[in-house]
């Protein structure tokens, strides 16, 4: 160990591709080390830089069968960071004795608040409204970190910006590029989520900037930037016996999943994830 951390790059064409090959990177070349979570007697996380390329990423198949979680709760993180299903579970910062969540992503991103200011800002909105003038801007961006809260709370966020970038395409289609980055990435247990969810919103950024533009605009390939993409050490064994033992036992194909498969099961899902949110809402009232 040279005191080094790993920079490592992975490309894949479709999403359930560029995790899997992003694992298996991961699990070869990342170094051992620390966290703030551990106790005592845990073993050290594998850790590095990861810069992840997803070249097609509403492409089939979509999900990896090996992602911790099943199809309901990939739903409900899809809706919460795109549709902004739990943004009322967030707490008054004014408040101590509220103990509600600190954020969501979604809150963060499409109703960003700065103290002392009565406005909140749709930073999504923004980035649309943009790129459907200026196409080719760099300045097409939203964040999440909040410096006057996130240094000092317990679970600060993760994702830490989105940028947006159009190029031209064939027949006059705009492709919509997009970068991601992330201070800290559960690369096992959260990472698979993240982007299932995020490539999601991609899809959706490009389908307001068409309807802003006049003009069809697709998704173009997604670049997950996370400065330290990690395997907690109490999750190896388990990562060993649900992941690496199905890259040996299957082919790709049975190691994932489409979203033609997948689908019914998220329509079925929604009703339960509707009823679960508004009970957790009531309580916290």
């Amino acid at each position: 160990m040279n005191g080094n951390i790993p920079v490592l790059a992975v490309t894949g064409r479709c999403l359930a591709a560029a995790w899997e090959n992003s694992l298996l990177e991961l699990y070869s070349r990342g170094i051992r080390i620390k966290t703030e979570y551990d106790k005592p007697e845990d073993p050290q996380s594998i850790d590095s830089t990861m810069i992840l390329t997803i070249e097609e990423p509403l492409s089939e198949p979509r999900i990896h069968r090996a992602f911790p979680g099943g199809l309901e709760f990939l739903e409900e993180y899809r809706q919460e960071v795109v549709d902004g299903i739990k943004d009322d579970w967030i707490r008054d910062p004014n408040n101590p004795d509220d103990k509600r969540w600190e954020y969501t992503y979604h809150e963060r991103l499409f109703n960003y608040r700065v103290p002392g200011i009565e406005e909140s800002f749709n930073q999504i909105e923004s980035i649309v409204e943009k790129l459907a003038q200026k196409p080719f801007s760099r300045r097409a961006q939203a964040v999440t970190w909040k410096v006057w809260e996130d240094r000092k709370i317990y679970d600060p966020a993760c994702l830490q910006s989105i940028w947006c970038r159009i190029l031209p395409g064939d027949e006059e289609v705009w492709i919509l590029n997009m970068n991601v980055r992330f201070r800290s990435n559960d690369a096992y247990e959260a990472a698979f989520m993240n982007m299932f969810a995020l490539t999601d919103l991609q899809r959706g950024i490009a389908g307001r900037i068409s309807e802003k533009a006049g003009r069809p605009v697709k998704p173009g390939r997604y670049v997950h930037l996370a400065d330290s993409y990690h395997i907690y050490g109490t999750r190896i064994e388990d990562f060993k016996m649900r992941f690496l033992s199905q890259i040996e036992k299957r082919s790709f194909e049975e190691r994932a999943w489409t979203m033609e498969l997948a689908q019914p099961f998220f329509d079925e899902a929604k009703v339960q994830i509707a009823e679960k949110v508004k009970r957790q809402t009531e309580k916290y009232q």
